[in-house]
């Protein structure tokens, strides 16, 4: 096919991009930059250490601030504490990563990689002092180890795993919205969860129901925390929208958070990432 063809046929296809978003609700923008669900899994160097009760989630919530959701579906305790080279100021919250270890390391180590979430932050001791460490929920690091001999893995004290950044999969679960307790009229402060893919956001914008509203940027507080200091009354139902970070692509919540919604209330989409 010679240049003149081939500069039209990419010409037509963006041209029926436009039709079909003009057409018909067009909730999902960009083709993806970066895209984890079909990138070749590269296998890192990290410690490993855990937390709380053996069969728990380390902490409820943690710093992420998903609250008890993280011993909850989809979560399921699968979770784990990061130390400050892949936490990122909390900007790496909801994150997945594969780990495991291997029976050079421990004979009780199965070789077969558990997905976690990064829900939480380890500021010290072993989170620090080395390049990459994961403080693992005890039912992730149990989850590392041969059915049957999980008590013996965790025994085996700080361990070196092999990990893997790779995309989340909530088995179609849609995103959802947890309302912070101190939202009010004029603040709003919200938890993401459960974003497929990437599994961390970019950037979040939030837009009301106005006649004039534009899409405004909201600030990330803490964690998983999204927020937007109004200073003025703001006017519901909002839409918000989502900006992934690895691959930049866009996803719509349309009107998510209704009239009378209420602090520490949770609201489900209709979407995810694909």
């Amino acid at each position: 096919m010679g240049l003149f063809a081939i500069s039209h046929l990419v010409i037509f296809s963006h041209l029926l991009i436009v039709l079909v978003c003009f057409t018909s609700p067009c909730f999902s923008f960009r083709p993806k930059h970066f895209n984890l669900s079909t990138y070749a899994t590269h296998w890192a160097s990290a410690g490993a250490t855990w937390y709380g009760s053996p069969d728990g989630a380390g902490s409820d919530g943690g710093s992420c601030g998903y609250g008890t959701a993280v011993s909850q579906a989809p979560f399921s305790s699968l979770v784990t504490g990061i130390g400050p080279s892949l936490y990122k100021s909390g900007r790496e919250c909801g994150a997945c990563y594969q780990v495991k270890c291997t029976k050079k390391v421990h004979r009780s180590c199965s070789e077969k990689g558990v997905r976690v979430v990064i829900a939480d932050f380890c500021p010290g001791g072993p989170c620090v002092s080395q390049s990459a460490h994961f403080d693992l929920s005890g039912t992730a690091f149990g989850s590392m180890a041969i059915p049957g001999q999980e008590h013996k893995l965790r025994n085996a004290g700080v361990l070196q795993i092999l990990y893997a950044r790779v995309a989340c999969d909530y088995s179609r679960k849609n995103i959802a919205f947890h309302v912070d307790q101190g939202s009010n009229s004029e603040y709003f402060a919200v938890v993401i969860e459960f974003e497929e893919g990437d599994g961390d956001l970019a950037k979040v914008e939030m837009k009301e129901k106005t006649s004039n509203s534009k899409w405004r940027q909201m600030q990330q507080s803490w964690g998983a925390v999204w927020k937007l200091d109004a200073g003025s009354e703001l006017h519901p139902p909002f839409s918000i929208r989502l900006t992934s970070q690895y691959s930049d692509q866009i996803l719509i919540a349309k009107n998510v958070i209704p009239t009378g919604w209420q602090p520490g209330a949770t609201y489900r989409s209709l979407v995810n990432y694909l």
